[in-house]
């Protein structure tokens, strides 16, 4: 990354700064914004990267970059899937399976100081880890930046050690090693209260917190509901070939047309079960038992199948780096 970063650049900080979905009233409109963050993001930035889940919002987001891609003779960038250690077993076979098919750079974040240690003393999620054992750089996050008191913490992802362990410092690290300047990331305005007020370019320039960088964050504008368009309307009859051009929204697990099975389709069979959310395998369930895009959007709360210590805590997180 150049030193004089983010000198070298010229992003607005405050685009979308007071807005909401509301402000992009059709698909078309949150699309065509999507495109212009988007194309900023690969154009201004030297070692840009696309922050990849597998789960429908990073994957839209990674769609739109392949698209501008493509379209504007852009490169597409390495893709950073944080690995927490309790992903379903699906997620990692998505992952796996898409980035073949799309030949996708992948870097896999993970805290290996905190895996190793899990590894050797063969433990299970909710077993808890001494603070002790780990390496310098955890135990300052834990005791400096988390000011954890405790003499250990459950190996879980959603709580408030986790997920910044296990997410947010590999992560970081990730980002430090490939010196990144800029991170594509799929947050929504409307996925939490934490993120509502996020803009388009989110500087991240602390470096006493994390390693400087923006995130870009081209779908703000969409709802949980306009995703789920844009999947069945645009990025499927788009990717896959045998796929209706004009669309066809599935209505349950093997509802899909023309002899096409899941693997077919970039889009988790989790979703199709139920899932709303793909959090981690111990601590998220379905939401109901019809697919996700099915669900009563409005009136019920998109992450209600997961663990909410951390959901709870997300303000704080966000403030040490969490997406």
């Amino acid at each position: 990354m150049g030193e004089e970063f983010p000198d070298y650049l010229d992003v607005d900080y405050t685009d979308g700064e007071g807005e909401s979905p509301e402000d992009y009233p059709t698909l078309e409109d949150k699309i065509e914004k999507a495109i212009e963050v988007t194309r900023k993001g690969l154009e201004e930035y030297e070692n840009p990267a696309i922050m990849w889940t597998g789960g429908k919002d990073s994957t839209l987001t990674l769609y739109f970059v392949k698209e501008v891609a493509e379209q504007f003779d852009l490169e597409v960038p390495p893709t950073i899937f944080i690995d927490h250690f309790q992903h379903f077993d699906e997620l990692h076979d998505f992952v796996d399976h898409w980035a073949d098919e799309w030949d996708l750079d992948v870097v896999y974040a993970r805290n290996e100081d905190v895996g190793d240690y899990v590894d050797a003393n063969d433990l299970e999620p909710g077993d808890d880890i001494p603070i002790d054992a780990l390496n310098e750089q955890n135990q300052h996050h834990v005791r400096d930046l988390l000011e954890y008191e405790e003499d250990s913490f459950p190996f879980l992802l959603d709580t408030y050690v986790g997920n910044h362990l296990l997410k947010t410092v590999a992560l970081n690290n990730a980002l430090e090693e490939h010196d990144v300047d800029g991170i594509l990331s799929g947050i929504r305005w409307d996925e939490q209260e934490a993120r509502a007020d996020e803009t388009f370019f989110s500087p991240r320039h602390d470096p006493d917190v994390y390693p400087p960088h923006d995130r870009v964050q081209p779908i703000l504008q969409f709802d949980e509901a306009a995703v789920w368009d844009a999947f069945w309307f645009y990025v499927v009859p788009e990717t896959v070939e045998e796929y209706p051009d004009d669309g066809y929204v599935p209505q349950d697990y093997d509802d899909l047309p023309n002899g096409l099975t899941h693997e077919d389709i970039p889009v988790s069979p989790k979703y199709f079960k139920g899932f709303r959310s793909l959090g981690s395998e111990v601590s998220t369930g379905k939401a109901a038992e019809e697919p996700a895009w099915l669900q009563d959007l409005e009136n019920t709360t998109e992450r209600a199948g997961r663990a909410q210590d951390k959901e709870d805590l997300m303000e704080r997180l966000r403030d040490l780096g969490y997406m």
